[in-house]
Protein backbone atom coordinates (compact mmCIF):
# COMPACT_ATOMS: atom_id res chain seq x y z
CA UNK A 1 0.00 0.00 0.00
CA UNK A 2 2.55 2.81 0.66
CA UNK A 3 6.37 2.32 0.03
CA UNK A 4 8.98 3.31 2.43
CA UNK A 5 12.66 3.34 2.52
CA UNK A 6 14.66 1.83 5.10
CA UNK A 7 17.72 3.39 6.86
CA UNK A 8 19.90 1.73 9.50
CA UNK A 9 17.01 -0.63 10.43
CA UNK A 10 14.64 2.51 10.86
CA UNK A 11 11.62 3.24 8.54
CA UNK A 12 12.38 6.69 6.61
CA UNK A 13 9.09 7.55 5.87
CA UNK A 14 9.47 9.99 2.93
CA UNK A 15 11.59 12.53 4.20
CA UNK A 16 8.86 13.51 7.22
CA UNK A 17 11.15 11.48 9.96
CA UNK A 18 14.54 11.09 9.75
CA UNK A 19 15.32 8.25 12.14
CA UNK A 20 18.49 8.81 14.17
CA UNK A 21 18.35 5.71 16.60
CA UNK A 22 17.04 4.91 19.84
CA UNK A 23 18.00 7.14 23.00
CA UNK A 24 16.89 5.07 26.35
CA UNK A 25 13.98 3.65 24.81
CA UNK A 26 13.11 6.64 22.53
CA UNK A 27 13.77 7.23 19.36
CA UNK A 28 15.47 10.09 18.43
CA UNK A 29 14.77 12.33 15.21
CA UNK A 30 17.42 14.20 13.52
CA UNK A 31 17.06 18.21 13.60
CA UNK A 32 16.50 17.34 9.44
CA UNK A 33 13.02 15.58 9.98
CA UNK A 34 12.28 17.86 12.95
CA UNK A 35 12.34 20.59 10.62
CA UNK A 36 10.23 19.09 8.32
CA UNK A 37 7.52 17.87 10.80
CA UNK A 38 7.25 21.27 12.07
CA UNK A 39 6.88 22.71 8.44
CA UNK A 40 4.03 19.84 7.83
CA UNK A 41 2.25 21.16 10.88
CA UNK A 42 1.81 24.46 9.74
CA UNK A 43 -0.18 22.75 6.59
CA UNK A 44 -3.32 22.61 9.32
CA UNK A 45 -4.67 25.78 9.70
CA UNK A 46 -5.59 25.85 5.69
CA UNK A 47 -6.86 22.32 5.92
CA UNK A 48 -10.49 21.71 6.09
CA UNK A 49 -9.71 17.65 6.45
CA UNK A 50 -7.54 16.53 9.41
CA UNK A 51 -6.47 13.39 11.19
CA UNK A 52 -4.67 12.82 14.25
CA UNK A 53 -3.57 8.56 15.07
CA UNK A 54 -2.81 7.84 18.65
CA UNK A 55 -1.29 4.99 19.59
CA UNK A 56 -3.13 3.54 22.60
CA UNK A 57 -0.68 0.60 23.46
CA UNK A 58 2.19 3.08 24.03
CA UNK A 59 0.09 6.43 25.11
CA UNK A 60 2.26 8.10 22.16
CA UNK A 61 1.44 9.51 18.96
CA UNK A 62 1.52 7.04 15.66
CA UNK A 63 4.31 8.76 13.94
CA UNK A 64 4.92 7.27 10.75
CA UNK A 65 1.64 5.94 9.51
CA UNK A 66 0.91 5.58 6.25
CA UNK A 67 -2.40 6.46 4.67
CA UNK A 68 -4.27 7.26 2.15
CA UNK A 69 -7.34 9.55 1.01
CA UNK A 70 -10.02 8.74 -1.85
CA UNK A 71 -13.29 9.82 -2.83
CA UNK A 72 -16.19 8.19 -4.42
CA UNK A 73 -16.47 9.31 -8.27
CA UNK A 74 -19.91 9.14 -9.24
CA UNK A 75 -21.76 7.77 -11.41
CA UNK A 76 -18.28 4.97 -11.87
CA UNK A 77 -18.79 4.18 -8.27
CA UNK A 78 -14.62 4.35 -8.30
CA UNK A 79 -12.40 5.34 -5.89
CA UNK A 80 -10.02 8.26 -6.71
CA UNK A 81 -6.92 8.91 -4.57
CA UNK A 82 -6.42 11.88 -4.00
CA UNK A 83 -3.41 11.90 -1.73
CA UNK A 84 -1.10 9.60 0.21
CA UNK A 85 0.76 10.58 3.00
CA UNK A 86 2.50 10.03 6.36
CA UNK A 87 1.88 11.14 10.41
CA UNK A 88 3.89 13.34 11.64
CA UNK A 89 5.78 13.48 15.33
CA UNK A 90 2.40 14.48 16.47
CA UNK A 91 0.53 11.67 14.63
CA UNK A 92 -0.81 13.96 12.55
CA UNK A 93 -1.29 14.34 9.13
CA UNK A 94 -1.81 18.00 8.16
CA UNK A 95 -3.01 19.51 4.70
CA UNK A 96 -4.54 16.12 3.80
CA UNK A 97 -7.39 18.42 1.39
CA UNK A 98 -7.19 21.95 0.33
CA UNK A 99 -10.45 24.13 0.34
CA UNK A 100 -10.45 23.67 -3.17
CA UNK A 101 -10.49 19.77 -3.61
CA UNK A 102 -13.44 19.64 -0.63
CA UNK A 103 -16.64 18.82 -2.17
CA UNK A 104 -19.87 17.02 -1.16
CA UNK A 105 -19.03 13.49 -1.53
CA UNK A 106 -17.84 9.83 0.24
CA UNK A 107 -14.15 10.43 1.24
CA UNK A 108 -12.41 6.79 2.66
CA UNK A 109 -9.15 7.67 4.98
CA UNK A 110 -7.00 3.82 4.58
CA UNK A 111 -4.25 3.82 7.27
CA UNK A 112 -1.46 0.90 7.01
CA UNK A 113 -1.91 -0.61 10.40
CA UNK A 114 -0.50 -3.98 9.21
CA UNK A 115 3.18 -1.94 8.05
CA UNK A 116 3.00 0.11 11.82
CA UNK A 117 2.68 -2.94 14.19
CA UNK A 118 5.09 -4.42 11.78
CA UNK A 119 7.83 -2.16 11.76
CA UNK A 120 7.64 -1.75 15.77
CA UNK A 121 8.06 -5.81 15.69
CA UNK A 122 4.57 -6.08 17.51
CA UNK A 123 1.91 -8.85 16.14
CA UNK A 124 -1.47 -7.10 15.07
CA UNK A 125 -5.30 -8.07 14.04
CA UNK A 126 -6.17 -5.46 11.22
CA UNK A 127 -4.08 -5.05 8.45
CA UNK A 128 -5.64 -1.97 7.22
CA UNK A 129 -8.60 -0.20 8.70
CA UNK A 130 -10.29 2.15 6.58
CA UNK A 131 -12.81 5.02 7.94
CA UNK A 132 -15.44 5.91 5.19
CA UNK A 133 -17.32 9.10 5.84
CA UNK A 134 -19.60 11.62 3.91
CA UNK A 135 -19.31 15.09 3.40
CA UNK A 136 -22.01 17.72 2.66
CA UNK A 137 -20.88 20.66 3.60
CA UNK A 138 -17.65 22.12 1.62
CA UNK A 139 -17.13 24.97 4.14
CA UNK A 140 -17.30 22.75 7.15
CA UNK A 141 -14.24 21.61 8.85
CA UNK A 142 -13.68 17.56 9.36
CA UNK A 143 -11.34 16.30 11.66
CA UNK A 144 -10.89 12.25 11.71
CA UNK A 145 -9.50 10.88 14.72
CA UNK A 146 -8.13 7.59 15.03
CA UNK A 147 -7.00 5.53 18.27
CA UNK A 148 -4.79 2.51 17.40
CA UNK A 149 -4.13 -0.99 19.50
CA UNK A 150 -2.69 -4.02 17.67
CA UNK A 151 -5.87 -5.29 18.65
CA UNK A 152 -8.96 -3.02 18.40
CA UNK A 153 -9.17 0.65 16.80
CA UNK A 154 -11.41 3.54 17.46
CA UNK A 155 -12.76 6.72 15.51
CA UNK A 156 -15.21 9.50 15.43
CA UNK A 157 -15.63 13.08 14.10
CA UNK A 158 -13.85 15.44 16.30
CA UNK A 159 -13.93 18.84 16.28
Amino acid sequence: MCQRHQTAGFSDTKGLLKLKGLHKGKRVVSRQGQKRAQAGNMATESSPLTTHVLDTASGLPAQGLCLRLCRLEAPSQQWMELRTSYTNLDGRCPGLLTQSQMKPGTYKLSFDTERYWKERGQESFYPYVEVVFTITKETQKFHVPLLLSPWSYTTYRGS
